[in-house]
């Protein structure tokens, strides 16, 4: 795919809602106020749209947070969505392949497109074989330049994986 000016890695990226509104106050809920059960209800949506709309891909991958940011939530959001996904499409989750090795400041403290490209430069490992050959499907709440969901690519399609998709419940327009 051609984005930025430039080839990337990513071969498309989807998003059920513009993040905005109602969709933004519940994915802050999920987020920043430890508000769970919001992950049910935007997983649900977003099994909907893809029951509507083609987006490629045979299994789903959360986007993971570095192991530090981990403890002081005490959860990915992306993993509750993509467990929740993956039970209400029948699609399998792989956890812990993809790794964030990186900590980085959070993408929502970065202004431009190029800080957030820097941000998550060298920020993803992928520490295992299995996804070599398979069409993945990356899941995060919200996307906002793509940055992060490049950077996963990347590293997937590095090791092996022959496409991957970011699959989102929102994204900044």
């Amino acid at each position: 795919m051609t984005c930025w000016g430039r080839q990337t890695e990513i071969d498309g990226i989807r998003s059920v809602f513009r993040f905005d509104g109602t969709v933004r106050l519940a994915i802050h809920e999920l987020k920043y106020r430890s508000i769970k059960t919001m992950a049910v209800y935007l997983a649900a949506l977003m099994a909907d749209y893809m029951r509507e709309n083609n987006v490629p891909g045979e299994t789903l991958i959360p986007v993971p947070l570095h192991s530090k940011r981990l403890r002081q939530r005490g959860y990915n959001q992306s993993v509750l969505l993509a467990r929740k996904l993956g039970e209400l499409v029948s699609m399998p989750v792989v956890e812990g392949s993809l790794r964030r090795v990186k900590d980085s400041l959070p993408q929502a403290r970065t202004t431009t497109v190029e800080e957030r490209r820097q941000n998550v430069e060298k920020a993803f490992a992928c520490q295992k074989e299995d996804l070599k050959g398979k069409s993945l499907i990356l899941i995060d709440d919200v996307c906002t330049s793509g940055a992060t969901l490049e950077s996963c690519a990347a590293v997937l399609k590095a090791a092996g994986a022959v496409s991957v998709w970011g699959f989102t419940a929102a994204r900044e327009i």
